[in-house]
């Protein structure tokens, strides 16, 4: 369902929080998100945990992001890393305001040879006024042993809607 602009009626920080707890219900909110968008389906992401000012979200390791060498190819991990981000912020920014991504910087300090989990997180949550704003969202994904193996910033153009 869509309101007379044509967005959901339903947030998606809303459907998080009512379906999260019940049994199957981070993989029914994953596998709606990929629906919603459908590039994100390629890593075949979990969000695992999702408030305002947090997101967390793995995904395994299997054939469809492979790159030559075998390991997790960087700009899917880069994929990842934009979905923490902007599930995030659908939690964060108020539905008075949109946002849009306007920057990326990475890192990748190691090969990516597991499955990962992506965390965005923001140490402070910002107050959205009348002007925009740029939210710089830190973004770490780690390896199932710990080792951070892609590290960066996106950041995103928050605006109040017209």
């Amino acid at each position: 369902m869509s309101n007379k602009e044509g967005e959901p009626i339903v947030r998606t920080y809303s459907l998080w929080r009512s379906l999260a707890a019940k049994p199957g219900g981070t993989l029914l909110f994953s596998a709606a998100m990929s629906l919603r968008v459908p590039y994100f389906r390629t890593v075949l992401p979990h969000v695992r945990d999702l408030r305002p000012g947090r997101c967390e979200v793995s995904a395994p390791k299997w054939w469809g992001v492979h790159n030559h060498i075998g390991t997790f190819h960087a700009i899917a991990a880069c994929n990842l890393a934009e979905i923490a981000m902007g599930m995030l912020a659908e939690a964060t920014v108020p539905p008075t305001h949109r946002w849009l991504p306007k920057g990326m910087s990475v890192d990748y300090p190691a090969k990516a040879r597991t499955g990962l989990t992506a965390v965005a997180e923001l140490a402070v949550l910002p107050e959205f006024g009348e002007e925009g704003t740029e939210v710089p969202v830190p973004v770490t994904i780690r390896d199932k042993a710990g080792e951070v193996v892609v590290s960066g910033t996106i950041t995103i153009w928050v605006t109040r809607k017209k």
